[in-house]
């Protein structure tokens, strides 16, 4: 036995590489259909009822071994599979969020200035505003027409852009501090420049709606009854000489809830029922019917079993907190402190708090939580290291342990490390996402 704790290189280990990219393979195809929390949702229905999971109706019956999920409201979804032992013995839960930061249509968007169509919007999570300027940008989405029929505005081909003012003349501008180099009420996305000939005043905005209308049968009062967000355009990426890493928007957290995914559909006949919950506005402090704040979780326990108490399931539970956390970066060592850092390539990394300003909105594990899951991860020959939210008091964040761990159950968060977090193109190591499937299976078999 070792006195010293170290990590090492999963790539060192020359024998697993065909695997771990043919796993970053299926995740990047997933990154690239993938775009929004809707159509993350839609993708996990589709695979699951492809391994034989069903909806879980109200009054349904279970038996062990069955597979099952819940969608709520297009947004989110939970699957599991029924385990061995009763829920009064607790759940094995894994939760990961499919939102991720983005730009949203204001409900009343569209507007003409001065020979264009533009776009009026309002950042959606926290982000750096100056990363979405000159980027191009996909329209994903829905629309509720008047008559009550949903249209999807996904995978149009249409590309669009919130310009950037020029270096020639940005004197003033870049004397701004970073935060106000871009304001919000500015990031206005650019929708075209033909004008409509047979009108007399607003002629580009007509003529995009005219396109809107032939395209999906829109009127500008159908904006109101629509979510629709503006995503970067391009398509995942393999990173470096040697392949070994993905670039790609919305890693955060959509890999965790890919890699949470692929370890319950590699689980048969687990002891505890598995459960997977893949929620929605984790990234604006996960509130509404379809965050992890809602009272959904509790009627997918009550549809599990409806016989038992819910605040005794709950008390016997186990969650892992399924949310990346920032891999130790050399451009920028002062934002962590280094020893309690995880790094690219190293496996899933178990963080024990979050927060910020003295560990201020976390649910911070439990040392008995912490030995559970080290000896599990250990006992099955998981790759896995230890790391936090960067150096006290240069920041902070959260996830959705806090609020599982509020409802009595015992909640640690473990997740896959991401250079350039929120950033329109995020870093992950292809390896942590092979690693960490294993992991959650671990868990949840």
């Amino acid at each position: 036995m070792s006195l010293f704790y170290e990590t090492r290189s999963i790539y060192e280990n020359k024998d697993e590489i065909p695997a771990i990219f043919a796993s970053a393979a299926n995740y990047m195809e997933f990154l690239s259909r993938c775009k929004t929390e809707r159509s993350c949702a839609a993708y996990f229905r589709e695979k699951a009822e492809e391994k034989g999971f069903r909806p879980l109706e109200k009054g349904s019956a279970l038996k062990p071994g069955d597979k099952f999920y819940l969608l709520n409201r297009g947004r989110a979804i939970y699957l599991g599979i029924k385990g061995r032992l009763p829920e009064s013995e607790g759940i094995h839960l894994v939760a990961a969020h499919i939102d991720s930061p983005r730009i949203d249509l204001k409900p009343c968007p569209l507007y003409e200035s001065d020979g264009l169509a533009l776009l009026k919007t309002h950042y959606y999570g926290g982000i750096k505003k100056y990363q979405w300027t000159a980027v191009p940008l996909a329209l994903e989405g829905v629309v509720i027409l008047q008559n009550g029929q949903t249209v999807d505005i996904g995978g149009n081909g249409y590309t669009f852009c919130i310009s950037e003012l020029l270096i020639h003349l940005s004197h003033e501008q870049i004397e701004k501090s970073a935060s106000k180099v871009i304001e919000g009420e500015n990031m206005r996305v650019i929708a075209g420049s033909i004008p409509d000939m047979t009108v007399d005043k607003d002629k580009v905005k007509s003529a995009v709606l005219k396109i809107l209308n032939e395209q999906y049968g829109m009127t500008e009062k159908d904006f109101i009854s629509a979510e629709l967000t503006l995503v970067p355009q391009y398509n995942p990426a393999e990173l470096g000489f040697d392949k070994s890493l993905v670039g790609a928007y919305g890693q955060d957290d959509r890999i965790c809830a890919y890699t949470a995914f692929e370890a319950l559909m590699q689980t048969e006949a687990p002891a505890h029922t598995a459960l997977v919950a893949l929620v929605d506005k984790e990234e604006i402090g996960s509130d509404g019917v379809s965050g992890m704040q809602s009272r959904f979780m509790e009627l997918a326990i009550s549809r599990i079993a409806p016989e038992e108490n819910l605040l005794e399931i709950c008390n016997q539970s186990l969650c892992l907190s399924a949310d990346v956390n920032a891999a130790f970066d050399p451009l920028y060592p002062a934002a962590t402190e280094a020893q309690n850092s995880c790094r690219l390539g190293h496996g899933p990394c178990i963080t024990k708090y979050t927060g910020a300003r003295g560990k201020s909105g976390t649910s911070d594990a439990s040392a008995e939580t912490m030995s559970y899951f080290t000896r599990l991860f250990d006992q099955n020959g998981i790759r896995w290291q230890t790391g936090l939210l960067g150096a006290v008091d240069a920041g902070g964040g959260g996830t959705v342990a806090k609020y599982l761990a509020n409802r009595d159950i015992e909640t640690v968060d473990i997740g896959i490390g991401l250079l350039s977090m929120h950033a329109p193109f995020e870093i992950a190591s292809k390896a942590d996402i092979y690693e960490t499937i294993r992991a959650f299976h671990a868990f949840l078999k």
